[in-house]
C-alpha cells in the first residue's frame, strides 16, 4: 500500500509536467522518453520503494557502507553471484535507452557511463536513508555500470535498427 503512494506520484508527474513537453518533441521523443520513465519507475520500484512514506524516518536507523568490492563474493557470504548478475541486468536497458535519450552529438560511450554510475551512486546513497535493512556498496556500483556499458553496447550493435524504426514512426 505504502508503494502505492509512490506510483500516484510516478503518475502525476508523467501526466501533468513530462507528457505534453515531451508529446510536443514528436512522436519519438514521447516514445523513447516514456520508456526511459516507466524503466527508471521500475528501477525504483525494486531499490527504493517506498520513497514518500519512509522519509520522515530516513534517520531513524543505521547507515551502512560496503567500501570493499566484491567482499561478500570473495568470502563466499550470501548470494552474491546471483546479486552480482541481477545488478548488471538491472541497468542493461539504461544503457540502450539513455544514448537514444539524447542528441546524437551527445550519444556517446563516456556520457552513457557516467549518467549510468551517477544513477547507481544515487541508489547505492539513498538505499540505506529509505531502509535500515539495505545497504550502500561499492560491488553493486561497479556491476551496475558494467550493466550499463553492457547496454552501450547492445545499442551500438541495433543503432542501424532503432534510426530506421524511429525514422518511420516519427513520418
Amino acid at each position: 500500500m505504502k508503494i502505492l503512494v509512490d506510483f500516484i506520484a510516478l503518475i502525476m508527474l508523467y501526466v501533468l509536467c513530462l507528457f505534453k513537453k515531451w508529446q510536443s518533441k514528436g512522436k519519438y521523443a514521447l516514445l523513447v522518453n516514456t520508456t526511459m520513465y516507466v524503466y527508471l519507475s521500475c528501477v525504483l520500484l525494486v531499490t527504493l520503494m517506498p520513497i514518500i512514506t519512509s522519509l520522515p524516518f530516513i534517520f531513524n536507523h543505521p547507515y551502512n557502507m560496503y567500501l570493499v568490492p566484491f567482499d561478500d563474493y570473495l568470502n563466499g557470504r550470501g548470494d552474491t553471484v546471483r546479486q552480482i548478475v541481477l545488478n548488471v541486468i538491472m541497468t542493461v536497458p539504461f544503457g540502450f535507452l539513455f544514448p537514444l535519450t539524447q542528441k546524437e552529438k551527445n550519444r556517446t560511450f563516456q556520457r552513457t557511463l557516467l549518467f549510468t554510475f551517477l544513477l547507481s551512486l544515487s541508489i547505492e546513497l539513498i538505499q540505506p536513508l529509505i531502509d535500515g535493512g539495505r545497504s550502500c556498496d561499492i560491488t553493486d556500483l561497479i556491476t551496475n555500470s558494467v550493466g550499463g556499458i553492457i547496454g552501450f553496447i547492445i545499442y551500438v550493435i541495433f543503432k542501424p535498427v532503432t534510426s530506421f524504426v524511429f525514422k518511420r514512426i516519427n513520418e
